[in-house]
């Protein structure tokens, strides 16, 4: 392999890498708030505003159901407008973030179900505040469920992020096409695909050491 590829290989890991990274922590700080609202507000809980939860619902399920690649499209004029462009990693984070941030608060929202309420009407019976039972109650009891989701939204984010590579957005799917296709050369897209599957690998491993560390910890 030429020195030159070696190094266009490790510039798109490092590129694929960043593009995940980012949008993993935008739509974390945006879905895991948006999860636990969409929790609080179901009928019969703590802060019940069914409405609201209902039309938080439709928005995400909205969201959702639109395909990756339809929305990186869509989304083009808000990406220019956010970045200044509409091509490049910085550029591919706008619809990644937004694809994953439903995604997040649908994980959220499920591990929050899962917990025992009675937990949470002790919780109420003591006294504390709906702040005190997110913080206390709630976040602890369904951290486990929470990382797993969120892993799951980081390797989905990986694939995603090859995905954008198809319209400009670098990482390993812009080199897997630009040189694995358009030139002709199946030794750069064998590697590719090695590195992306390492890369689910090393992510994968992590969520499930940090879930086994959590769960020993809290025990």
């Amino acid at each position: 392999m030429s020195q030159t590829i070696s190094f266009l290989l490790l510039e798109a890991t490092l590129e694929t890498l960043y593009m995940v990274i980012v949008a993993s922590l935008i739509a974390t700080l945006v879905g895991l708030p948006l999860g636990i609202l969409l929790y609080l507000t179901r009928k019969g809980n703590i802060i019940e505003r069914p409405a609201l939860h209902q039309t938080l619902a439709i928005i995400i399920n909205m969201t959702r159901s639109v395909p990756f690649i339809i929305l990186m499209i869509a989304v083009i004029p808000m990406t220019r407008l956010i970045v200044g462009t509409s091509i490049g990693t910085n550029a591919a984070i706008v619809p990644l973030s937004l694809a994953a941030i439903p995604f997040i608060a649908r994980v959220v929202e499920s591990a929050l179900l899962e917990i025992n309420k009675g937990l949470i009407e002790a919780a109420l019976a003591m006294g504390a505040t709906p702040w005190q039972i997110i913080r206390k109650v709630l976040i602890p009891e369904a951290f486990p469920s929470i990382i797993n989701g969120l892993t799951l939204t980081v390797i989905s984010l990986v694939g995603y992020s090859a995905m954008a590579g198809a319209v400009g957005g670098g990482g390993l799917g812009d080199l897997a096409i630009r040189y694995g296709y358009q030139r002709f050369d199946p030794g750069v897209m064998v590697i590719t695909i090695v590195i992306m599957i390492a890369l689910v690998q090393i992510m994968q491993s992590t969520g499930d050491w940090l879930v086994k560390k959590f769960k020993h910890f809290r025990n």
